[in-house]
């Protein structure tokens, strides 16, 4: 996937809003980790969390950060989701099968 394609189809601050909601959890009870203002302003897109933060955020809703980043990418039809999870797993299959080839090489490329 180019960084073109990522950030046309990232959606995060939607997602963050959609899960915190179905979650039935308001914008307050994230005081403790950051302001509600700054909540706010990351579900209308106008800020971009830190990865600390995110794991902070997704903490509080009992939740993996990769959860709501599969979510932020991931198209509105439960088919496409799958879709993107299978991606995933191939992408992360394949980095650890060229991890273990190098290691096999002692390192060298």
């Amino acid at each position: 996937m180019n960084q073109a394609s990522v950030e046309s189809t990232n959606n995060l601050p939607s997602a963050l809003k959609r899960v915190r909601k179905a979650l039935g959890l308001t914008q307050e009870e994230f005081g403790i980790l950051s302001s509600r203002t700054y909540l706010s302003t990351l579900e209308r897109g106008l800020k971009s969390p830190t990865l600390g933060k995110l794991e902070q955020i997704c903490e509080t809703m009992g939740l993996h950060p990769l959860t709501l980043l599969a979510l932020a990418y991931a198209p509105s039809r439960e088919g496409d989701l799958q879709t993107l999870l299978t991606r995933v797993q191939d992408e992360v299959a394949r980095i650890q099968q060229s991890e273990a080839r190098v290691r096999g090489r002692g390192g060298r490329k």
